[in-house]
């Protein structure tokens, strides 16, 4: 018989019921809280709990403390900016803990990425298709390592994704692009050809200059579909490698 689920500490519930009066509107940006002791009172828990809560909450860049007479825990005023790494860490543990295939990696990374597109060709900068032409030159580099070119590859499509100028976008792409394009690089770099993909990203700055969505849609569906087809090239041979060193070994 399995064990029941176990109830979260009493730190964890506590810091639950503060986030949720803050995603409630009942606590404001600039709010300060109650102190350690009227907390502790309230909730009929140590200070040390109360402490290990406001931990929490912190961690998560939703309080903030000051010290000094006047100081205290205060509801912070929390960025898109700030809030963007919690969501790559998140997002890429759940694809290394959950085991998503790579196939559903790589379609839901390609079809979030290509819902901007509309606002990209509309809005992108000069300042964003610069950046976008110098990771292009970085990847046509011979020397550059794989490690190298799978940063500038990010790079290259953090700068597409942000050509939207969406907050809200760029937030929620940052999983995709930041977790995800680094697990599809790591599957697919002894195979992949650099070039097809320098072809492809130029193909995308083109059609963001002459603001054609439908032409970065289609160069960002055709890596999609080279992506997905290079990782299951990559796990069938190790597949292959895998039976044949079992053969031998057995």
């Amino acid at each position: 018989m399995k064990n029941a689920k176990q109830a979260p500490s009493l730190s964890v519930q506590i810091a639950d019921a503060i986030r949720a009066a803050i995603v409630e509107g009942a606590l404001l940006v600039g709010d300060r809280l109650p102190s350690e002791a009227e907390l502790a009172e309230q909730h009929g828990v140590s200070r040390a709990t109360v402490r290990e809560a406001l931990k929490r909450l912190a961690a998560q860049s939703l309080i903030r403390t000051e010290r000094g007479a006047f100081g205290g825990a205060f509801i912070n005023h929390l960025s898109y900016d700030e809030a963007r790494p919690q969501q790559v860490t998140t997002s890429t543990l759940l694809l290394g803990m959950n085991a998503v295939s790579f196939q559903v990696a790589c379609e839901a990374r390609y079809a979030l990425e290509r819902s901007c597109t509309s606002l990209a060709a509309e809005r992108r900068t000069d300042a964003l298709l610069d950046t976008m032409r110098s990771e292009i030159a970085r990847q046509s580099d011979p020397d550059l390592t794989d490690e190298a070119f799978c940063a500038s590859d990010v790079a290259f499509h953090r700068a597409l994704v942000d050509s939207a100028a969406n907050e809200v976008l760029s937030y929620h792409l940052a999983g995709s692009v930041e977790a995800m394009q680094p697990l599809m690089n790591m599957i697919t770099f002894t195979a992949r050809s650099r070039a097809e993909i320098v072809r492809l990203h130029h193909q995308i700055v083109t059609a963001l200059v002459e603001r054609r969505s439908n032409q970065i849609d289609e160069a960002l569906t055709a890596l999609e579909h080279y992506t997905i087809t290079l990782g299951q090239t990559v796990m069938q041979r190790r597949r292959t490698d895998g039976m044949s060193k079992d053969g031998l070994t057995s």
